[in-house]
């Protein structure tokens, strides 16, 4: 059993596949449009969401160094991304890294774990998504009413002055400083929401009528939100005051990850969920026409440009106003309100961005789940409906279609916060797999020609698995346990269907 476990698959056998496959996809894809969808994977609610929240909740001002360290993280992580992604050039991503290296249980393991990273990541940005949107209509008098907003049996309250918002136990603590008793207010029971379902099924759609198209739609979305982003910082600095960033370093209240340098750690951990993405570019390397040149370019390029622009965006933000004033659902919008009111017409801008930019997260990540899937059924650990590919579109439209149903489910009963928990340490555990990966073949393989090499070995795959798993172990216990769970679910199906159908054993079986 053990030796069935380890069991690797060769990357002369995975660029074979890849060669011959029958119904191949079409490679459409340059370095540019790898670099924007990457950008448009990365770029969503993290920026226009979780820099205020994480800052007022955790670091302060000093998110600027939350985002730096999770930068690092990811940056490390990138680097051995593009190496595996020019050596092996398939989909699959760091599921097919990890069955070349370190085995097939393992590759399992990454594979499972993927899920929580794009299908649970478009599900929870989809109903981001929905709030800007409701925002946005009713900035224009068109109302959705509120049980169709919100995730399934959410109760909503109507609170004067504000709109619909959902009960949680924030909410009550709020109202009750206030002197407003929940009770009293209107309030309403959720169906499902559905904004959320909408957009999911709509990218769903895009997408499996083919990449090409979807790469155009996504560029259309990243030159939106870009220039929407450069504005507020370009417009932002003009309004800044060095007042709001005293004290940089906030003083811990005594609770570890609530301010200090534990809560920049834990912020780190919270806002790496706005990193999430860029290694949805290797799962499009069989649709690239240069994968060995493109796959580097797209990852480390759109890594580096959305660093960059958080770091900006986070000394904007915290300088216009007060980190305590940014726990809010729109800290972007908090900013451009501390500008003045001759600004207030790039409210309605910066909501349009946002649509935008969730949008095109939304796609990317319903892009990326599919190809897991694709890789995993052609190596037998899935059934064979996920390995189908559109004899037109050259898409794999079943897996597409498959993932779009779930991603609806999910978006339209569950709450982003349930959504979102799994998300940012699935997508540690998965880098931190990479890093490792990388590491392995180097010492296996040292003699293979690699066309991009990631740089400083062994430094920069060890500072990646250091600065990965401190976040993670950052992290609350409830997403331990849940992650715990989440696995074990995974264990069961690979030990009762993968294993036994697993391709690789089959090979194995008969030349021996």
């Amino acid at each position: 059993m053990p030796k069935r476990l380890l069991r690797t698959k060769s990357l002369s056998l995975l660029q074979d596949e890849t060669a011959h496959a029958k119904h191949g996809f079409n490679r459409t894809l340059s370095a540019t449009n790898l670099t924007t969808l990457g950008i448009g994977a990365i770029i969503g609610a993290g920026i226009f969401v979780l820099t205020g929240q994480a800052a007022a909740q955790y670091a302060g001002p000093a998110i600027v160094i939350s985002f730096i360290i999770s930068g690092l993280a990811c940056a490390f992580a990138g680097l051995c991304y593009a190496e595996f992604a020019s050596l092996i050039p398939v989909s699959g991503s760091a599921y097919t890294y990890a069955y070349a290296t370190l085995g097939e249980f393992l590759a399992w393991i990454i594979g499972w774990d993927l899920i929580l990273e794009y299908l649970f990541a478009a599900s929870t940005v989809s109903v981001g998504w929905s709030g800007y949107v409701v925002s946005f209509l009713n900035d224009f008098g068109l109302h959705i009413p509120p049980q169709l907003t919100a995730a399934t049996n959410s109760i909503l309250v109507n609170i004067p002055n504000v709109g619909w918002k959902a009960f949680t136990g924030e909410l009550t603590t709020e109202l009750a400083a206030k002197g407003v008793a929940v009770g009293a207010l209107p309030h309403v029971t959720a169906l499902v929401n559905v904004p959320a379902v909408f957009i999911i099924a709509l990218m769903t759609l895009l997408l499996v009528l083919g990449i090409k198209g979807s790469a155009r739609f996504n560029n259309v979305m990243v030159a939106v939100k870009l220039t929407v982003i450069v504005m507020f910082i370009a417009l932002g600095f003009a309004f800044v005051s060095a007042h709001n960033w005293a004290p940089f370093i906030p003083k811990n209240t005594g609770e570890f990850g609530h301010f200090g340098w534990s809560g920049i750690f834990r912020g780190a951990g919270v806002v790496f969920f706005a990193y999430i993405g860029f290694d949805a570019v290797s799962t499009a390397a069989q649709e690239t026409k240069n994968p060995a040149r493109g796959m580097p370019i797209g990852i480390l390029g759109s890594l580096s440009i959305c660093t960059i622009l958080y770091i900006l965006v986070a000394i904007v933000l915290t300088g216009l106003v007060s980190y305590t004033a940014l726990n809010v659902p729109d800290p972007i919008a908090v900013g451009v309100n501390a500008m003045g009111a001759k600004m207030f017409w790039l409210r309605p801008i910066i909501k349009i961005a946002a649509i935008a930019g969730l949008s095109s997260v939304i796609l990317v990540m319903l892009m990326g789940q599919p190809r897991i899937f694709f890789a995993m059924a052609n190596d037998g650990l899935l059934p064979p409906v996920f390995a189908k590919v559109h004899p037109k579109f050259k898409t794999p439209y079943l897996g597409q279609i498959l993932t779009g149903i779930l991603a609806c489910i999910l978006s339209g009963m569950l709450p982003i916060s349930t959504l979102g928990e799994l998300v940012s340490i699935g997508t540690l555990l998965a880098f931190v797999i990479v890093c490792v990966s990388v590491l392995v073949l180097r010492k296996t393989k040292p003699d293979l020609a690699r066309p991009f090499k990631t740089p400083f070995m062994p430094i920069v795959p060890i500072l990646g698995v250091a600065f990965c798993l401190s976040q993670m172990i950052a992290l609350p216990g409830n997403t331990w346990a849940r992650l715990i769970v989440w696995m074990l679910i995974g264990f069961v199906i690979y030990f009762s269907y993968g294993i036994h159908r697993s391709k690789a054993n089959y090979r194995a079986l008969h030349k021996n």
